[in-house]
């Protein structure tokens, strides 16, 4: 069908304006809602990685190396207006850099599926390795 992935769509330039067909258009399921964070917190071993439930029933997982945190924030990250963070900024990856390459932080919503971010968290790890 015209408009797939890989297929050539036509252009109609007699008629201005945007042309599409229904076809084109149609919906997609998305997943969402945060689902279950035990699903990314699982994929970190004891052995590996130190965990922290503080008392607001976050969780702060960081390498034994201490460069890798994973911050989960159920409620949202805390802060006030004097510190750098974002209202429902759910979960926090942090990797740091070395001194010739930089670090990163990626940062995802409350609402992220925790499938997403597991995802992030699985491709993280499998480029890790000890040095």
């Amino acid at each position: 069908m015209p408009g797939q992935r890989g297929d050539a769509v036509a252009l109609d330039t007699a008629r201005p304006g945007f042309a599409t067909t229904v076809e084109a258009l149609r919906l997609h399921s998305w997943k969402l809602g945060a689902g279950q964070a035990m699903e990314v917190i699982n994929q970190f071993s004891e052995v590996d990685f130190t965990h922290i439930v503080d008392d607001r029933a976050d969780v702060h997982i960081s390498s034994r190396d201490g460069r890798f945190y994973l911050g989960y924030f159920q409620n949202g990250r805390p802060g006030g207006d004097d510190e750098d963070w974002v209202t429902g900024e759910g979960w926090v990856i942090a990797v740091t850099g070395t001194a010739n390459i930089p670090g990163y932080r990626i940062a995802f919503g409350t609402e992220t599926p925790a499938e997403i971010v597991g995802g992030v968290v699985s491709r993280i790890l499998s480029t890790s390795c000890p040095v």
